[in-house]
């Protein structure tokens, strides 16, 4: 029965971890978006920029799931 209930927590998690980096992600790319249409000069330090925080976004959310799966094999 633990195992059972241990197995549906890391569910959670890792929903929280996906539902998280998306809103990152999402946040991101407007705030990109709206600076862009503010500065069009400024377009490719923007982007440049936006590509690192996404990246970094993504490797924590990887490192939020690779936790979950060890834990949920544990």
């Amino acid at each position: 029965m633990i195992e059972g209930i241990h197995g549906n927590l890391v569910a959670i998690g890792v929903g929280f971890i996906i539902i998280g980096a998306s809103y990152g992600i999402g946040k991101l790319a407007a705030s990109a978006m709206d600076g862009i249409a503010r500065q069009p000069e400024a377009g490719d330090k923007i982007q440049k920029s936006m590509v690192i925080a996404a990246a970094l976004i993504e490797g924590i959310a990887l490192f939020g799931l690779v936790i979950c799966i060890i834990i949920i094999n544990a």
